[in-house]
């Protein structure tokens, strides 16, 4: 069923035209990807599907009441006050009905056979409207959605939204988008506050959703997993394409090249008819050569494959000095920050040649490691140092080496003083920032423009070792393919912090996994640091999944109404509630064991030998055991539960 038809779309501003022609049909249940380069029209495309834009030609159908929900870079949480409250969004009524169950249920407790019947009715006619708009399922939801990307669910509950960062209310608007009841799901770059456990969390979710999905992306990776249709916009239009992200690179290798082919065709039919319409326009065939020159005149012009300025920057990335072996030296390394331990006891050599790719959870500790290491604070103790000879090169993730204050070419100029001007404009243009762009100040310029400038002025450093904190970061896919070339070339040593999985997994040579304060080294590429730790995805799958069914059993014990025992003889009664009891230690004792096991697979250093590789299988059998024992342990529970609840009613 078609749920949006997008019919030969177009927006202008002023006199500048955004893209035009565009036509598309979204199916239900579809995963789609809006791809193109910084400033194609991806954001716009998203506002004229939702309707918060009117295309300036064409037309957008959607499906009558279709519901939309947009991922937007400015996070409004309306008026929560904590974590969860924000998370759970539109559900909000049914967070407030689901604490005044508990208050009922507390007093009603109190009072025992005192309460009245217009209290047991309230409380009657809350729960049966609390189960009925699905207040069992809702809160189970949104707490997996947010355990999901990276909070504490039950923290989340008390947590005040204040306290928050930047990047957390990115994912916290994130999960507020996952969980809300839209049928469509438009996306905007949503890995990018994600680290990869989360990332690939978030995978999992939208390929099991029935939702509808549109996003925008640069993470190759991400893309290859998720989507079956593409839109990719550029030469001012845009072309859909059938399959995945891997089948979309082949078919648009393959159009370039039939594009190209018909043009280089063309274009000597052309230059055949030109020559003779000269030869003959004063001559005897004038009549015929001004005939052939009016049908020329008419003929559409079949473009080459197109090539956006700035659509792939000129990044070649030369050494001064090749440098000493050891190129950056850890010994019992402790970094902390405001009294918290992030990194302890850390020792590792980076050898001349290597590319280390260092990952971990978003805030653990690794952009406090590159500042350190390239002498912008102190390590708490240790030894942390960069070797002879070696001139590094740091790309910073808020790109603050990128100076606001100046124009493109002074930044550039003050870097080569002893350049001419068009030595200068050349090597911006190789960047993006053609013409009168040079003289753009660096504070107008967007995240990606930014970016381009930090790469522009990073190879002119001509280092040796590039420390490079989430470089693809704000780059559209041509950009980071770009990148991704020039460091495949580059002879020198990188140490690499990214969640690119595509980058990581062409580029490294050695992993260093930040967990838990220890950062193991892994002395192998990343695809094989995936290989070896498959069963930690395993472990994180079952975590996952217990943590869902035992929500559920939470749920319902918070707004369970709890009588007073008096002294009736009620046997039945007492042993029902023995038996819940009983259940409720033995779920208690198979989840603490649950997390034991899964607190073993998630440890760096099980996959960094053979015994521990193969002890990580055993464990993940055991791991399975018990998660089996956990679903039987909570269907017991479950059914004492309800029949104590219908004894009690009676």
């Amino acid at each position: 069923m078609t749920q949006i038809s997008v019919s030969n779309a177009g927006v202008e501003f002023g006199a500048t035209r955004i893209f035009q022609g565009i036509t598309f049909t979204i199916g239900e249940g579809e995963r789609w990807a809006i791809l193109g380069r910084n400033g194609t029209g991806k954001t716009t495309l998203f506002r004229l599907i939702t309707g918060s834009q009117q295309p300036t030609e064409g037309a957008i159908t959607r499906q009558p009441g279709l519901r939309l929900a947009l991922l937007e870079q400015h996070r409004d949480f309306g008026g929560a006050e904590t974590v969860w409250e924000a998370g759970a969004g539109e559900f909000a009524d049914l967070l407030a009905l689901e604490r005044s169950l508990a208050d009922q249920a507390n007093v009603l407790a109190g009072v025992g056979e005192a309460a009245t019947p217009q209290m047991l009715a309230r409380y009657d006619r809350d729960l049966e409207r609390f189960d009925r708009e699905g207040g069992y399922t809702f809160a189970p939801r949104v707490d997996a959605v947010l355990q999901g990307l990276g909070f504490d669910a039950e923290k989340a509950r008390t947590q005040p939204l204040e306290q928050l960062s930047g990047g957390e209310r990115g994912r916290l608007g994130l999960a507020r988008q996952l969980v809300s009841a839209a049928d469509v799901l438009l996306l905007d770059e949503p890995t990018n506050h994600l680290d990869l456990e989360t990332t690939r969390w978030l995978e999992d979710y939208l390929r099991n959703t029935q939702k509808t999905v549109l996003l925008i992306s640069h993470d190759r990776a991400f893309l290859a997993n998720v989507v079956d249709h593409v839109l990719h916009l550029e030469g001012g239009s845009a072309v859909a394409y059938s399959g995945g992200y891997e089948s979309f690179v082949l078919q648009r290798a393959e159009r370039r090249l039939s594009q190209e082919r018909a043009s280089e065709k063309q274009r000597k039919v052309i230059a055949e008819e030109e020559d003779y319409i000269r030869r003959n326009i004063a001559g005897q065939n004038s009549k015929q050569a001004k005939g052939r020159r009016k049908r020329l005149s008419r003929l559409p012009r079949i473009s080459g494959p197109t090539s956006e300025e700035g659509s792939s920057m000129g990044l070649r990335l030369d050494l001064s000095e090749r440098g000493g072996d050891q190129v950056a030296i850890a010994r019992d390394v402790t970094l902390a920050v405001e009294g918290r331990t992030l990194i302890k006891g850390f020792t590792a050599t980076i050898q001349r040649g290597d590319v280390v790719g260092f990952v971990g959870p978003n805030g653990s500790g690794k952009s406090t490691f590159l500042r350190a290491l390239v002498g912008d604070r102190e390590p708490a103790a240790g030894e942390l140092r960069i070797g002879g000879s070696v001139r590094p090169s740091y790309y910073r993730q808020d790109m603050a080496q990128v100076p606001v204050d100046r124009a493109l070419y002074d930044i550039i100029s003050e870097l080569r003083p002893r350049w001419e001007r068009r030595q200068v404009q050349g090597h911006l243009a190789r960047f993006g920032f053609s013409g009168d762009e040079a003289q753009r100040r660096a504070e107008t310029l967007s995240g990606g423009e930014r970016a381009r400038v930090a790469l522009a002025m990073m190879v002119l450093t001509r280092a040796n070792f590039l420390v490079l904190d989430e470089p693809t970061n704000h780059l559209d896919i041509e950009s980071v393919e770009g990148l991704e070339d020039a460091l495949e070339e580059y002879e020198g040593t990188i140490l690499l912090v990214s969640h690119d999985r595509a980058m990581l997994e062409a580029l490294t040579t050695r992993v260093w996994i930040l967990h838990d304060q220890r950062v193991t080294d892994f002395p192998g590429s990343f695809a094989e640091w995936e290989e070896q730790s498959r069963e930690r995805e395993h472990a994180a799958a079952v975590a996952s999944a217990e943590q869902e069914s035992l929500r559920r059993v939470k749920e319902r014990k918070t707004t369970r109404r709890r009588e007073v025992q008096g002294d009736d003889s009620r046997i039945a009664l007492r042993e029902l509630r023995r038996k819940v009891e009983d259940s409720e230690k033995e779920v208690a004792a198979l989840e603490s064991k649950v997390a034991e096991l899964t607190a073993i697979l998630e440890d760096p250093e099980l996959y960094t030998t053979r015994e521990g590789t193969e002890r990580s299988l055993v464990t993940g059998k055991e791991l399975d055991r018990v998660r089996r024992k956990l679903d039987a342990a909570i269907e017991i529970w479950t059914a004492a539960t309800e029949r104590a609840e219908q004894v009690s009613a009676t």
